[in-house]
């Protein structure tokens, strides 16, 4: 078993599926053996993190609160292949939906502005 950091491996790290294409960030984690609100023992076990939580939480960081949780997708801590510079996942049949606000800010502005449908030259 390893022991990880959360915040300094694993939150704000990019998604990457078995072809190393993006496919979100982690945003938050869910985590079993911690009750909310209560402080960890140094006796007691760590907690274990059963799923990476990604989603739309751009306007919370900007604007303060916390995105409701229907609003995450959660990627089971199974489909975790290996951690470092991104978190890479595990082939799986998982369909990702947690960058359809880049891939509609692409079709529908970028794609507008003169050069935004190739890259530079």
């Amino acid at each position: 078993m390893t022991t990880l950091d959360a915040r300094l491996h694993l939150l704000d790290r990019q998604l990457v599926d078995d072809d190393d294409n993006p496919v979100g960030i982690v945003d938050d984690l869910e985590l079993d053996g911690v009750e909310p609100d209560t402080d960890i023992e140094p006796s007691t076990a760590a907690p274990k993190v059963t799923a990476l939580l990604s989603g739309h939480v751009l306007a919370t960081r900007i604007f303060g609160g916390a995105p409701p949780r229907s609003r995450m997708q959660e990627i089971p801590w199974e489909l975790v292949a290996s951690v470092g510079v991104t978190v890479k996942l595990k082939p799986t049949d998982m369909s990702f939906d947690v960058q359809w606000t880049e891939h509609w800010l692409r079709d529908h502005i970028i794609a507008h502005i003169p050069g935004g449908r190739h890259a530079a030259e």
